[in-house]
C-alpha cells in the first residue's frame, strides 16, 4: 500500500512544525512520498516566505537592492534548520538564487524556490529521495500542464524510490524554465504524485480537520464533513471553500484514488475523506454551502424567444467576443440573464449591451449588480423531496430576497442569487434549517 502526504505551509512554517510532521510520517510505513509547501506563518502577523519571494523578485526586477531581504529569507530557513540540528547548508542553494535574480530569471522561478528549498530541508530530516519537480512535471509551451507527459515522467522517475520528497507548487517547460501552478497549487503536486504512483490514498495534511459545512467567519463553529464526492467537492470549491485547490481533484479522480485532509496539529482526528461515490449517506440532507460575492445579472428580453433557434448562442457570442466568461443563465419563455463577474464585466458592459442588441435584437437589456450567489450542494437532495422548497422557506423567514435559483440536473445542487447585503443571513437561514434544525 502506498500514501502520498502534501503538508501545507502552515504545517511547516518551522523547526516545531517539521517535527510534527516528522511523527506523522513514520507513524505508517505507508507514507512514502512527501509533497511539501513553502514555509507559512509562524504566527498571525508573519509574512509567507513565497510572499517574501515574490516581493524579493520584483525589487531585483526593477533594479532595487534585494540582498536584505533576500538574507531575511534565508535566515528563515536556518532557523529551520538549526531548529532541526540538521548538518545542511543551503549557501549554494542562495548564490544561485541571488544569481538568478539578477538575470531576471522570472517570477515563476522566484515563487518556486520556497517550495524547492523547503523540500531540500525535508528530505535531509527524513533521509528521504530529493526529486526536484523541474524534472518531472511538465507544461506545454502554451504553458498548460502537460498531464500525461508528466505522468509518464514521474512515474518511471518514482518506480525505483521507496521513499521520495517532491516540492510542490511548480513544474517545468521542455527547456527547463520553471512554471508554477495559481497559488495553492501543492495540492495539484500532490495529486499528481498520488496518480503516477498508483496510491491508495492521498493525504493532505493542512491546519484544519477537514472540510466544514458551511464559513466558520459566517457560522460559528460549523458540523464538519465526514465524506463527500468528488462533484460536491468540485462544486463547493469552485464557490470559495477553500480548504483544497480544486483543480486537485482531477488527477486522481481518473485513478479513483481517495483523498483524505488532515490536521496537522490533530493528527488523530479522522478529517474529510473526499471519495467518486460512496453509498454512506450524509449526515444531513445537504453537504456543504458556500457561495461568493461580487457578481451582476444581465437580463435579456425578448417576445416569443424561446422560438427562436440561435437565441442564446447569439447572447452568449457577445460575452464571448468580450473575453468574459460566465457563471449561470437561468432563462424563461421570453427571458434570458447571465450571471457574470462584476469586476470582469464592469468596463466592458456597455460594449456587450450594444453587442447583445446587434446579434440578438432584444426587446430589452437590465443590468443588475451587487449580487451574491450561494450554492448549496449535497448528494442526499437527491433523495430528499421538497429541499428547494426548505431553502425558499428558510430565506424568506430571514427576508432575504431571491434574485435567481437554478437547479443542476443531477439535483446535487442549487444555486441562489441574493443581493451581497443578504449574503451571511442567506447562509445562516440555510444552515439552520437543515443543520441546526437536525442537531
Amino acid at each position: 500500500m502506498k500514501k502520498v502526504v502534501k503538508f501545507g505551509g502552515s504545517s511547516l512554517a518551522s523547526a516545531e512544525q517539521f517535527a510534527k510532521v516528522r511523527d506523522i510520517i513514520l507513524a505508517d510505513a505507508e507514507r512514502r512520498f512527501v509533497v511539501p509547501s513553502a514555509p507559512g506563518k509562524r504566527f498571525p502577523e508573519d509574512t509567507k516566505v513565497t510572499d517574501m519571494l515574490y516581493e524579493c523578485y520584483h525589487m531585483a526586477e526593477s533594479g532595487q537592492d534585494f540582498h536584505r531581504l533576500l538574507s531575511e529569507i534565508a535566515a528563515r530557513y536556518q532557523e529551520i534548520i538549526e531548529g532541526l540540528s540538521l548538518s545542511l547548508s543551503l549557501k549554494a542553494e542562495f548564490e544561485t538564487i541571488e544569481k538568478n535574480f539578477n538575470e531576471k530569471a522570472g517570477e515563476n522561478y522566484a515563487a518556486s524556490r520556497g517550495e524547492y528549498l523547503n523540500s531540500i530541508i525535508m528530505a535531509a530530516y527524513l533521509d528521504f529521495q530529493f526529486v526536484d519537480a523541474a524534472e518531472v512535471i511538465r507544461f506545454t509551451e502554451e504553458g498548460d500542464f502537460d498531464a500525461e507527459l508528466t505522468n509518464r515522467i514521474l512515474r518511471e522517475r518514482l518506480e525505483t524510490a521507496d521513499h521520495a520528497v517532491i516540492p510542490g507548487f511548480y513544474g517545468a517547460y521542455g527547456d527547463g524554465r520553471i512554471k508554477t501552478f495559481s497559488r495553492g497549487g501543492s495540492d495539484i503536486t500532490g495529486s499528481i504524485v498520488a496518480r503516477a504512483v498508483k496510491a491508495d490514498v492521498y493525504e493532505n495534511w493542512t491546519d484544519v480537520s477537514g472540510f466544514l459545512i458551511a464559513d466558520p467567519r459566517i457560522i460559528e463553529e460549523p458540523e464538519g464533513i465526514d465524506t463527500i464526492t468528488y462533484r460536491e467537492l468540485r462544486e463547493l470549491s469552485y464557490m470559495g471553500a477553500s480548504v483544497l485547490h480544486e483543480d486537485a481533484i482531477f488527477p486522481v479522480r481518473r485513478e479513483g484514488i481517495p483523498i483524505n485532509i488532515r490536521n496537522t496539529n490533530r493528527p488523530d482526528d479522522a478529517g474529510t475523506w473526499i471519495v467518486e461515490s460512496t453509498c454512506q449517506k450524509s449526515k444531513y440532507v445537504i453537504t456543504g454551502i458556500a457561495g461568493k460575492k461580487g457578481f451582476c445579472s444581465v437580463n435579456i428580453e425578448k417576445a416569443m424567444m424561446n422560438s427562436e433557434i440561435g437565441f442564446g448562442r447569439k447572447v452568449l457570442q457577445a460575452f464571448e467576443d468580450s473575453g468574459i466568461s460566465f457563471e449561470h443563465v437561468p432563462s424563461g419563455i421570453d427571458t434570458m440573464t447571465v450571471f457574470v463577474h462584476q469586476d470582469e464585466f464592469a468596463d466592458k458592459e456597455q460594449k456587450v449591451v450594444s453587442a447583445i442588441h446587434r446579434l440578438a435584437d432584444p426587446d430589452s437589456v437590465d443590468i443588475e449588480a451587487d449580487l451574491a450567489l450561494v450554492a448549496v450542494v449535497g448528494r442526499g437532495m437527491k433523495s430528499t423531496r421538497g429541499t428547494a422548497g426548505r431553502i425558499f422557506s428558510a430565506l424568506a423567514h430571514a427576508n432575504v430576497n431571491v434574485k435567481m435559483i437554478d437547479q443542476g440536473s443531477s439535483e446535487l445542487n442549487i444555486i441562489i442569487g441574493v443581493a451581497n447585503e443578504d449574503f451571511e443571513a442567506a447562509i445562516k437561514a440555510i444552515y439552520t434549517i437543515f443543520v441546526i434544525a437536525q442537531l
